[in-house]
């Protein structure tokens, strides 16, 4: 399964980005690396990421999100996790993210008090 990024505006500063599929080195983990400081540019502070379709990450996929959040708490804004699960959140349990980023089961729960007009 390649990879697909899609990404959506909720309030002016935040946006949901939806992944699907394997986050892995290569073009799909560049595309990510590229879209984040474009939204950012773009107004975005809130970044929510719904990973339920994320069926592998790799150290390179983790270092996207290590990247995001250093960027996110810069200015002043906030990275949420969405929907991660299976091997996709054992990954953030072992590398001990899971104590730093913020995971929540749904985007909708992710997004409950980042949707300020």
């Amino acid at each position: 399964m390649s990879l697909s990024i899609e990404h959506k505006e909720i309030a002016p500063a935040t946006r949901v980005i939806s992944i699907n599929g394997k986050l892995l080195l290569g073009a799909g983990c560049v595309e990510l690396e590229s879209l984040v400081p474009q939204l950012v540019a773009a107004g975005a502070r809130n970044l929510v990421f719904d990973l339920s379709g994320v069926t592998r990450i790799d150290s390179t996929g983790i270092g996207r999100f290590i990247d995001t959040y250093g960027r996110l708490k810069k200015s002043g804004g906030q990275m949420r996790l969405a929907g991660a699960t299976g091997g996709v959140m054992e990954s953030f349990r072992l590398t001990r993210l899971d104590s730093i980023f913020s995971f929540y089961p749904t985007v909708e729960a992710a997004c409950e008090g980042l949707a300020v007009p």
